[in-house]
């Protein structure tokens, strides 16, 4: 770490303008990111809270570019950019979305991921953000969990409700969804080694409620081939892997039709070191590779591709991660269609969740997160999210108290329904908003100064 940072601070000093920057060497995949235009701070493995702070000249100006290098002009010109203003949202190649009406049909769903603990206390704070308004639940599990370990075995027990909630059995499945309708709500898991076996007990557990499979929405992660890669959760090797998560699909696609059974997920790729670049190829090359396990099935290959979702995380560059998706939204429709053939549009849709890059949040004047969470949360939205999770500012370093993960629910409501970012699909798109809100404005004024 301390060699890292001594690169880094010789990098930012022959810089030819003064920088403020971010060392965050403390990322959760275990990468080093380097942010600029924000107050400096160097993670130290050593330190009491895991930072020290220090502080370089600031600049209110910052160009060259992205942080996946991708050079950013001065000024952008309408030559420097294709010309796609016949491309319209819910229509191939849905550079521009993939809903005719974006957010105005329907709102994203409005998540937080949580999970601590035991199954009693994690029910508790998944009533307590229902009752704030939260539209859909994103459960968190233990490393036992997800590694498929008893919580009574020697090498789990120092884990048990560390990182997520402890669900190692039905009854404890039960517990957790207590009091809670899932007929009515939206169930997302992080889960991918023990996928299949959540995704049973969560069937199970709307079977003693009295709901039937078929209304069951929401997604198991299930996606083995980024933990090789990444992550690390994996129980079983990749073949017979991907038979499970294919075996999985299957039966989805019969069973609970409205339920995602596979998340293929960028996000930890991210937090492992990949730029926004990287992570959107690793992810798409996953996805083909699911889709090459089922098509080896003479399945319905449209039906199956339409139960595919993605999901990946959202870093502090706005403009980079907004164009992240446009583009990916893009490149996946024309796989689909080259690749395997697919032509309905709701086969070639590419549906995503997101959520905010850990490894952007700090521990150090951590109520500073408010704000990124805040721009993150705006990021996803301009890129045309299906599904958004907002981090607490004090996630950088504990369990989210009350206070912190209310505050990180009302920053998803502040940019759904104050911002107007909603009001449009696509609002980035040619930037035609802002040319009618000109001309709009520019003939009231002409109006107005008439009647003066």
């Amino acid at each position: 770490m301390a060699e890292i940072a001594k690169s880094a601070f010789q990098a930012i000093r022959d810089f030819p303008v003064p920088v403020i920057a971010a060392l965050n060497g403390d990322a959760l995949g275990g990468g080093v990111e380097l942010a600029v235009a924000c107050d400096m701070r160097v993670a130290d493995r050593h330190a009491r809270i895991g930072f020290v702070q220090g502080t370089l000249k600031i600049t209110t100006a910052w160009g060259g570019c992205t942080p996946s290098g991708i050079e950013v002009s001065t000024v952008v010109t309408a030559d420097m950019a294709p010309d796609r203003a016949h491309e319209m949202p819910g229509k191939f190649p849905f550079t521009r979305g993939i809903f005719s009406t974006g957010y105005r049909g329907r709102l994203w769903t409005i998540r937080q991921y949580s999970g601590f603990g035991s199954a009693e206390e994690t029910n508790e704070r998944y009533r307590f953000l229902l009752d704030s308004g939260q539209t859909g639940l994103s459960v968190a599990l233990d490393l036992p969990s997800q590694c498929g370990y008893d919580p009574i075995h020697s090498m789990a027990r120092s884990e048990i409700g560390k990182v997520g909630v402890s669900l190692s059995n039905l009854s404890e499945a039960e517990i957790l969804f207590n009091g809670i309708d899932l007929d009515a709500i939206s169930t997302s898991f992080t889960i991918n080694g023990t996928a299949s076996i959540i995704y049973a007990m969560y069937l199970a557990v709307a079977d003693k409620q009295g709901v039937p499979s078929e209304n069951l929405t929401g997604t198991i992660q299930n996606d083995i081939l980024k933990e090789y890669v990444a992550r690390g959760t994996w129980i079983f090797p990749v073949k017979p892997s991907m038979r499970l998560i294919a075996d999985t699909i299957q039966y989805s696609v019969e069973h609970t039709p409205r339920f995602n059974p596979i998340s293929i997920a960028g996000a930890h790729v991210r937090d492992a070191g990949a730029t926004a670049v990287g992570e959107m190829a690793y992810t798409l090359a996953n996805g083909l590779a699911y889709l090459d396990e089922l098509n080896a099935r003479d399945g319905d290959i449209t039906r199956l591709a339409q139960s595919l979702s993605f999901f990946f995380y959202v870093h502090m560059d706005v403009f980079e991660e907004a164009s992240k998706f446009r583009a990916a939204r893009r490149i996946w429709a024309n796989l689909l269609r080259e690749r395997y053939g697919i032509d309905d549009e709701k086969g070639q849709r590419f549906r995503f969740g997101m959520v905010c890059g850990g490894s952007s949040l700090t521990a150090g004047q951590p109520y500073n997160n408010i704000v990124r969470v805040g721009l993150k949360n705006f990021a996803a939205v301009l890129g045309g999210a299906q599904s958004i999770f907002t981090c607490a500012y004090d996630e950088a370093f504990q369990i989210p108290i009350e206070f912190s993960a209310e505050i990180a629910l009302r920053t998803q409501q502040i940019v759904a329904y104050e911002s107007g970012a909603a009001r449009t699909a696509d609002p980035l798109g040619r930037q035609l908003l802002c040319r009618m809100a000109h001309r709009s404005d520019g003939d009231k004024n002409s109006r107005n100064h008439g009647r003066n």
